[in-house]
Formats: C-alpha cells, structure tokens, sequence
C-alpha cells in the first residue's frame, strides 16, 4: 500500500476513486511521562516520552487508515493529513487523526 501526502502519484495512473478513510488512536497521558516532561521544559531540550506517543499514535492511525483503505479495494491513500488534537478532561488525552483519498493505480 502507497501512503503519500500529495494528490497524485509521479509515475503512477489513478484508475479509480475509492473514497475517504480515516484512522484515529487515542492516548491517555502517563503521569511518570509528565513529570519527566515537565523536568525537560525547565531545563530545556526536547520531551522524548511525548514524542514517542505521538509517532506511536500516528503510525497506530495510519494502520488503521490502511486498513479501511484495504477493504475498499484500494492499493494507495493520496493526500493523507495527519491531525492531533487534545481532548478529555483536564484535556488529558491526545487524539491522532489521519485522513486520506483511497485509490487504485497502475
């Protein structure tokens, strides 16, 4: 399967429009991670454990992405957007969300 970012594909036919698909992946926020995150804005650097959710919930939204992709019939998603967002109580809760163009081409 061919994820890309852009609305067609160098080299590549789209032969058929399958529809829109969507992924999504909720995380909760780890206490131990916040606290380790919140020692990191005071010093200064970057906040691995959050990065690591982030990538971890991005590549969880696009499998599922792919999937729904896969039972439509299609071999590529074109113009993927990833979204994140926070949600939840105390916003609490990070949402990933992927949506693309299902397509099939030759």
């Amino acid at each position: 399967m061919l994820i890309v970012t852009t609305d067609n594909i160098q080299g590549r036919q789209i032969v058929e429009y399958m529809g829109l698909v969507a992924g999504q992946a909720v995380y909760g926020a780890n206490i131990l991670r916040d606290f380790f995150a919140g020692i990191t804005d005071v010093i200064g650097g970057r906040s691995g454990g959050y990065e690591t959710v982030l990538m971890d919930g991005a590549a969880a939204a696009i499998k599922d992405m792919e999937g729904y992709a896969e039972e439509l019939g299609a071999n590529a998603v074109i113009g993927v957007s990833i979204d994140y967002e926070t949600m939840g109580k105390d916003n609490s809760m990070l949402m990933v969300s992927v949506t693309g163009t299902a397509v099939k081409i030759v």
